[in-house]
C-alpha cells in the first residue's frame, strides 16, 4: 500500500475542514441527513475492507469467523455494512491485512 502525506491548508475551503458558512446555512434536518450519509459511507468502506481482508485469506465467512473467534453473524454484519468493526476487531483486521500468515498462526 502506498502512503501519501498531505498538508491541510486551512485557507482552502473543503480541504479537510468544514465550510462554516455552508454549515451555518444548513437546517438541523439537513445536518442530520448529512451525518447519516457520512455514517453510511463509513460503514460501507469498513464493509469493503472486512470483505477484502477475508477474501485475500481465501476463507468463507464461516471459516473466517471460526478463525478469528467471532460469530458468523458479526462477520456478515461487518460485510453488509450493518456494523463496523471497532477496537480489537478493527486492529485484528489490520494485522490480518498486513501480516496474514503471522496473524493466522498466532490465532491457531
Amino acid at each position: 500500500m502506498k502512503i501519501v502525506r498531505m498538508k491541510i491548508d486551512a485557507a482552502i475551503p473543503g480541504n479537510g475542514r468544514i465550510d462554516p458558512d455552508r454549515v451555518d446555512a444548513m437546517s438541523e434536518e439537513q445536518i442530520a441527513a448529512q451525518q447519516a450519509s457520512d455514517d453510511a459511507q463509513v460503514r460501507q468502506e469498513a464493509a469493503k475492507y472486512a470483505r477484502r481482508v477475508r477474501k485475500r485469506l481465501g476463507l468463507s465467512q464461516a471459516e473466517f469467523s471460526a478463525r478469528i473467534d467471532v460469530s458468523i453473524d458479526t462477520v456478515r454484519n461487518w460485510e453488509q455494512g450493518k456494523r463496523c468493526p471497532t477496537g480489537v476487531a478493527k486492529a485484528l483486521l489490520k494485522v490480518l491485512d498486513k501480516a496474514p500468515e503471522a496473524a493466522l498462526t498466532a490465532l491457531s
